[in-house]
């Protein structure tokens, strides 16, 4: 098949990239040419932001299968439906898990699921996206289809809640100092962590299935763990014998760093358990393969191969010791109004 990726360099497309090719299909990726090629996909340069960069760039082709990696409010869905009408035969929107309702009236989602995040603009904005791209199918007929991974990491992203994103290393390099590490709440809530080779093989799976327009997919491992087991196997593959785990209700979080509400209230503080049963009836055989255990070994071992690699946020650490100090001064002088010295 003939595949065009809108973006395709990022943590979750990388993956999807390699497994594209590697499944013999003939991958373009269209972007502003900023990045060093990849092996074994054509390269189309044109900027999102000037659509007609863009026509020119897409005349001549048509495809078998869009995948939009990059699309976050409902004007770049617009502006994909002008693009891609009669070139393609599937359309897929990267959307997110985030859009499910928060709170969740049942422990268990599926595609069905409500969708409504009141805590994450991030999320409302995707779920715009996914009502653009569904009045369009029902309208035309345009064969969009929406794919929702949840927190999806790979060899370079270390998926810790409150981490840096962009500099992950930093909550490891904590652990390994010794530095206490916040976990929200009393860390037994729920979640779900997917490694990008194994979202990417659901996403391979759907290229092309003539009965998915119209439809939402989520695309996650169906391991559950919760966010204690996660920091603690996270620390154990650090060699981190007697990590210091604090507990800080997400309230008293937010309430110091109120930024940290959408990926908290909106997103990682709620239990997240995924029913793939959906996924597997159009990809039979798609399972997950990598156990938590084992993908943050790999993580780990990627960024201890090169030193260069371990970038550290210290706004992050600063932020965090500044929070953890806070807590600890509030505990002891509830313990001294309510106990007494």
């Amino acid at each position: 098949m003939k595949i065009l990726f809108l973006g395709g360099s990022g943590v979750i497309s990388r993956a999807a990239t390699e497994q594209t090719i590697a499944a013999g299909h003939e991958l373009w990726l269209l972007n502003r040419g900023q990045r060093r090629p990849i092996e074994g996909a054509h390269a189309l340069v044109a900027d999102l932001a000037d659509v007609e960069s863009v026509r020119t760039a897409l005349r001549g082709h048509t495809w078998d299968v869009v995948v939009q990696w990059i699309a976050f409010v409902p004007a770049d869905i617009r502006r994909d439906l002008e693009l891609f009408r009669d070139r393609t035969r599937q359309y897929i929107f990267i959307s997110s898990a985030s859009v499910y309702q928060k709170p969740l009236a049942h422990y268990l989602i599926t595609e069905s699921t409500p969708r409504a995040n009141p805590h994450w603009d991030y999320s409302r904005q995707k779920i715009a996206c996914e009502q653009e791209l569904e009045a369009a199918y029902q309208a035309t007929g345009f064969p969009g289809v929406i794919v929702r991974p949840s927190l999806t990491y790979g060899e370079d992203q270390v998926p810790l809640v409150l981490n840096a994103w962009s500099r992950s290393w930093t909550l490891i390099d904590r652990l390994r100092r010794g530095a206490p590490v916040v976990i929200p709440g009393d860390g037994s809530s729920l979640w779900t962590l997917t490694h990008n080779t194994d979202f990417a093989q659901g996403l391979v799976g759907l290229f092309g299935h003539p009965a998915t327009p119209g439809h939402a997919f989520h695309i996650t491992s169906d391991e559950v763990l919760t966010w204690n087991q996660i920091f603690a196997q996270a620390a154990q593959a650090a060699g981190v014998t007697a990590p210091k785990f604090v507990h800080i209700s997400s309230d008293f979080l937010i309430s110091c760093v109120p930024a940290v509400e959408g990926t908290l209230l909106g997103d990682k503080a709620v239990s997240a358990v995924f029913d793939n049963a959906k996924l597997k009836r159009f990809v039979p055989g798609f399972a997950a393969q990598t156990r938590f255990a084992e993908g943050i070994r790999r993580t780990i071992a990627w960024f201890d191969a090169d030193p260069a690699r371990q970038l550290i946020d210290e706004p992050t650490n600063q932020r965090w010791d500044k929070l953890v100090a806070a807590y600890e001064a509030g505990l002891s002088h509830a313990r001294a109004a309510f106990v007494g010295a």
